[in-house]
This record gives structure tokens, C-alpha cells and sequence, in this order.
């Protein structure tokens, strides 16, 4: 019984997932087209990355596949807007 919670808590969490992940690529595609970083705050990206990179080590200590996958797409995500803010930054 308890690894099917396990299992149906991980459904949860991979609907979490890609739900929150989703959400973030929008910006990323926007800022890539559009080259415009004006209102992106580079202290807040620095933070969410630091952030979304111990929410991905957490995820691995935990052994849960769902945060893994979502923190690892939002790494990445995170990773260009901060080259993007870096790179065309007026």
C-alpha cells in the first residue's frame, strides 16, 4: 500500500510538474525572440536560480523522479534567461 501512494503522490507531483514548468517557458521563448530584458531583475533571476538548483538537489536526495524532471527543465530555463539578461542587457 504504501508504494502506491508513493506512485500516486508522484502523479501528483508530475502534474505539478509539468504545469509550473510549462508556465516558465513562455518567458523564455519571449525573451529570446524579442531580445527585450528590460523587465526581467537580474538579483531575482540570480535567486530563483540558486533557488531552482537546490529545489533539483533536494529532489535528487528525495529520489523523486517529479521534482528531478521539473527542477532540471526550470534549471535550464533559468540558466538562459540569465544569459539572455546578461548578453542584451542595454
Amino acid at each position: 500500500m504504501h508504494i502506491l501512494s508513493l506512485n500516486y503522490m508522484e502523479l501528483i507531483g508530475f502534474g505539478a510538474a509539468v504545469l509550473t514548468t510549462a508556465a516558465f517557458l513562455p518567458q523564455v521563448y519571449k525573451t529570446w525572440k524579442t531580445k527585450d530584458v528590460s523587465s526581467l531583475s537580474l538579483p531575482m533571476l540570480i535567486l530563483f536560480f540558486i533557488g531552482i538548483v537546490l529545489w533539483l538537489v533536494y529532489g535528487f536526495l528525495k529520489d523523486s523522479p517529479s521534482m528531478i524532471f521539473a527542477n532540471s527543465i526550470t534549471v535550464l530555463s533559468s540558466m538562459l534567461l540569465l544569459y539572455f539578461k546578461i548578453k542584451y542587457n542595454k
